[in-house]
């Protein structure tokens, strides 16, 4: 792991998996404790990721929300929000969202050859694009934002990224929050899509820890043999 950065996955879902409904509303899969609890594990890391999926149906700011967090990484040197990280093949990322528009830290889009010339356009000052040849592999933009001194990668989803994160085996810890009800739309967005993930039977995850936040579950699960 030296040559990329610690990944820390970060998902809340409900019970049964998934991590939206069909509505035109974002659906609240967390209480404000937990939403607390995501905002000092942002505060520790240096850089999060979501998919550009994320960005359109979402449209997240991505900020650390605590202004004593975010004085508290100043004082230590840091940046008081993250770097912001985004991947996408098709492009088709509005200038005007959040993730662009608040923060001034640096905002990194990477993507395949073909459409980094037409992302270089629409985002021209407000993000950097990256090309990683013909698509957008997971090890050489970890070990891209390594070269850029990220130590720390926060990924938010969503399911298609958490997919790719996680069969590639480049997840170091999953920080996942169980809502306490079901979805059950099977046109719903779940945590991760079919895959061929090394986290099978042989070769289980390690549970580091539970605890309630109200009626919301906390699971941390280790990954791999690094404790982070």
């Amino acid at each position: 792991m030296n040559d990329r950065p610690y990944v820390l996955l970060s998902c809340a879902t409900s019970v049964d998996g998934y991590i939206d409904d069909t509505s035109p509303e974002r659906l609240r899969l967390s209480n404000e404790a937990d939403f607390d609890r995501v905002d000092e594990a942002r505060a520790g890391v240096d850089a999060i990721l979501v998919g550009a999926t994320t960005i359109r149906r979402d449209n997240p700011s991505l900020l650390v929300r605590s202004p004593e967090r975010r004085a508290a990484r100043a004082a230590r040197g840091m940046p008081e929000n993250l770097t912001k990280v985004t991947l996408t093949t098709l492009g088709e990322l509005d200038p005007q969202a959040r993730f662009f528009t608040t923060g001034t830290e640096p905002k990194i889009v990477y993507t395949g050859a073909r459409a980094a010339g037409e992302l270089r356009a629409e985002l021209d000052g407000v993000a950097e694009v990256v090309a990683l040849g013909a698509g957008v592999a997971i090890p050489a933009l970890l070990a891209d934002l390594h070269a850029r001194g990220v130590r720390r990668l926060m990924v938010e989803g969503g399911g298609g990224v958490h997919t790719a994160f996680l069969t590639a085996d480049l997840v170091d810890e999953i920080q996942l929050a169980v809502a306490p009800f079901f979805v059950g739309d099977p046109d719903a967005p779940r945590f991760t899509h079919p895959g061929a993930f090394p986290q099978n039977p042989a070769r289980p995850m390690r549970l580091a820890e539970t605890r309630a936040i109200g009626d919301v579950a906390f699971l941390r699960y280790l990954v791999g043999a690094d404790d982070g």
